[in-house]
């Protein structure tokens, strides 16, 4: 189904609460099938993502597709090889083009054999799960900081536990603080000293857990608020000490003039009168996931940006990279892009005149659909695939229309 997206005026004005976040929710899921008791975990992501990792554990199959969710094949593949029997892991065609080898590499290092069924390196994969011992294991975290929460989610279950040697640059660090503070909740101890990891044989304490809200999702209405000539709007599931590293939103966020006050039970935006910056530079190396909302912003704006440490875009749903230059080019922004950062230079501004309809593909990705929604409030738009939402916020299309946004749904 193809969406027409238009607002009337350049107000955001409303309250919304957001949906949980399915980074937590997927870790969850992992740590209480590990546990060997469960517990309930209240207010769990309903996205799709999180909704196929709950089929998956539930399933008596061995055979198991993920879609084009990437979490779940990396944290899968960690499970399964600690799990005796043959299981196969497979995925969508964009899913068979994202990298598995480091992963696969180190789980082998520690004694299981896993198959790849196509490419070498990428899924599908054949994996003939063992009781693994653990040990010591070198790897990678310059491509996803999946592969180390996969493993390190395992690690207290094996029988010598796990001393993990961190190679090279370690891409989303605070994902893997994330994994930690969500096993230390239940009873894990760990130590991170320079570059190993280290985490000894114990048993997952059960206890009841709620999730809270996705920062990740929170950043769409800060763009929006930015974008917006008046914004005044309440978010609902936030918290302020939040395990989110995308909760850094609040502070880029404000040096373009969004004030966030944390109220009870979430937050509250305002913008308020400030002059623009005269340009923005940050590293995304830690907070990748937001790198597609600063950019349409910032190009909204007319903002001179460089933004660095996107190798990991690459390698995601589509190449964001790629696709930032892409869709953006249709506004008359034409942004400088190499293989990890992305720039936009003085007076290569988007077309605010501009009278015709921009037709944006969403590229098979969530994060597109979501971060150039906003655009609405300039031009009217229109997205070639708007069930790509589900993927992280499945309500996102019925939030925008409760503030002011006009949805014209053509078959």
């Amino acid at each position: 189904m193809r969406y027409i997206i238009s607002k009337q005026n350049k107000k955001i004005k409303g309250e919304i609460v957001l949906p949980s976040s399915k980074s937590i929710s997927n870790r969850l899921l992992l740590i209480r099938a590990l546990a060997k008791k469960s517990f309930e975990i209240f207010n769990l992501s309903y996205s799709n993502d999180t909704k196929d990792l709950v089929k998956i554990l539930k399933s008596e199959s061995n055979v198991f597709d993920v879609g084009n969710a990437g979490t779940t094949m990396r944290f899968l593949t960690s499970y399964l090889a600690n799990k005796p029997g043959d299981w196969i892991l497979t995925g969508s065609e964009r899913m068979k083009h994202r990298p598995i080898g480091i992963l696969v590499n180190a789980l082998n290092e520690l004694g299981v054999k896993i198959e790849y069924l196509e490419k070498e390196g990428f899924p599908p994969i054949k994996i003939h799960g063992i009781n693994l011992k653990g040990g010591n294991i070198e790897i990678s975290g310059s491509i996803s900081s999946q592969f180390i929460s996969s493993l390190l989610l395992i690690a207290p279950t094996l029988t010598n536990g796990l001393n993990i040697k961190l190679k090279s640059k370690i891409v989303s660090k605070p994902y893997i603080d994330m994994t930690l503070n969500l096993m230390r909740n239940f009873g894990i101890k760990s130590k991170w000293e320079d570059d190993h990891i280290i985490i000894k044989k114990q048993n997952y304490k059960s206890k009841d857990f709620i999730v809270e809200a996705d920062w990740s999702s929170a950043s769409y209405w800060y763009e929006m608020a930015a974008i917006a000539d008046i914004a005044d709007i309440k978010l609902y599931g936030l918290k302020k000490n939040s395990i989110q590293g995308d909760s850094i939103i609040a502070e880029l966020f404000e040096k373009i003039g969004i004030k966030t006050s944390f109220i009870s039970g979430g937050v509250h935006l305002i913008k308020v009168p400030t002059p623009l910056i005269k340009q923005f530079e940050y590293d995304f190396s830690d907070n990748p996931d937001i790198t597609q909302t600063m950019a349409v912003t910032l190009s909204a704006l007319n903002i001179p940006f460089s933004l660095l440490g996107l190798e990991s875009l690459i390698i995601k749903e589509t190449n964001r990279i790629q696709a930032l230059k892409n869709e953006l080019l249709k506004t008359g922004c034409n942004l400088l892009v190499t293989n990890d950062s992305i720039s936009k230079f003085k007076n290569n501004n988007i077309d605010t005149n501009c009278t015709n309809t921009w037709n944006f593909n969403t590229c098979g990705d969530h994060r597109m659909a979501l971060s150039f929604t906003p655009l609405a409030i300039l031009n009217k738009i229109s997205f070639n695939d708007v069930s790509v939402v589900k993927k992280s916020y499945p309500g996102f299309w019925e939030d925008i229309q409760k503030i002011g946004f006009d949805i014209q749904e053509i078959e």
